[in-house]
């Protein structure tokens, strides 16, 4: 007779006490017991969200060499030390959960783990890396300084770091846009363009409607998350809809209405299809930057091996001495 492994279950009483500390507010630090799925959620989390810092480089990194200013350049390259310290940190913090960094990254190699979607689109002009600042890490602070209220302290903890870096990366990308939006009809132009080609994305960063979020309910009750997918995106919305026309730039939605009763802008219907199509890994970039990490990953072998073995070395030296 085939023998089947029991499935985990935690003790009801464990579970009954991590509830109502949850309730209470009161913060869940490593050591703390948790449900095995919240410890599960928190890893699928955490280690998407390092993963898309990671990744997240690689657009902006292809614009290193070709920043129009010596200024914009040192802009650009603190940028993307920064986005790639946030990775280190959130990763960092999956390991507070009793996972090994190297089996996220090999996930993310692999093709097994996920990233933010909007890392799997191409940036085409020196406008993209404006519209990024603006939109893309706009978009990332509304998220994150809710994250800093998570109740996993670590995560908690990170997001109030990554969130005033965060909050740098945006205005450096709002002073691109407003730039290139007032200056001559060709640069208008092409910040135009990148906002028609970044906008959808980027509404699409908050992940699916509510009613089609499968993790949503879980991550809520448990307060890692405190607003669901979609009033997030609209309070996105919200606080971008004016900054876009301050600067006379149209956002591309003909849907796009202010209710007066709600104070809300309301907006068009967004094609999940093309989202689902990016996460499932059909993006425009996909392929690209996976191979970009992958060719990373391997270069940089022989410093994993050289920081090993001068580790070793090091121990040998202090076994030695004692």
């Amino acid at each position: 007779m085939e023998q089947t492994t029991p499935m985990h279950t935690d003790d009801p009483s464990l579970v009954a006490a991590f509830e109502a500390r949850i309730a209470a507010g009161e913060s869940i630090e490593p050591k703390d017991w948790m449900p095995e799925r919240y410890r599960k959620q928190l890893t699928r989390m955490m280690s998407q969200h390092a993963h898309s810092e990671i990744v997240g480089m690689l657009p902006e990194g292809n614009w290193i060499t070709r920043a129009p200013s010596l200024r914009r350049k040192m802009s650009l390259i603190a940028k993307v030390q920064d986005e790639a310290g946030h990775g280190l940190y959130i990763y960092c913090g999956t390991e507070t959960l009793g996972v090994d960094r190297h089996e996220l990254v090999q996930q993310l190699l692999d093709g097994r783990a996920k990233y933010s979607s909007i890392f799997n689109y191409p940036t085409l002009s020196w406008a993209d890396m404006g519209v990024i600042g603006w939109l893309v890490d706009g978009a990332a602070i509304v998220n994150q300084t809710v994250l800093a209220k998570a109740s996993y302290g670590p995560y908690a903890r990170a997001m109030i770091r990554i969130c005033k870096e965060e909050n740098f990366h945006k205005r450096q990308g709002l002073e691109i846009c407003a730039t290139l939006a007032s200056g001559t009809p060709a640069q208008k132009a092409m910040v135009q363009d990148a906002v028609n080609r970044f906008w959808w994305p980027a509404l699409m960063m908050f992940g699916p409607s509510d009613t089609d979020s499968p993790n949503s309910a879980e991550l809520l009750k448990w307060r890692v998350k405190r607003k669901t997918n979609d009033e997030l995106r609209q309070r996105f919305i919200n606080l971008t809809v004016p900054q876009a026309q301050a600067m006379g730039l149209t956002l591309p939605d003909p849907d796009l209405i202010f209710n007066e009763t709600t104070k809300d802008w309301e907006f068009g219907e967004i094609d999940w299809s093309e989202f689902f199509e990016v996460i499932k890994g059909n993006g425009p970039c996909n392929h690209e930057r996976l191979a970009a990490r992958r060719d990373a990953h391997a270069n940089g072998a022989w410093v994993r091996d050289a920081a090993v073995a001068y580790a070793a070395k090091h121990d040998a030296r202090a076994t030695a001495a004692a």
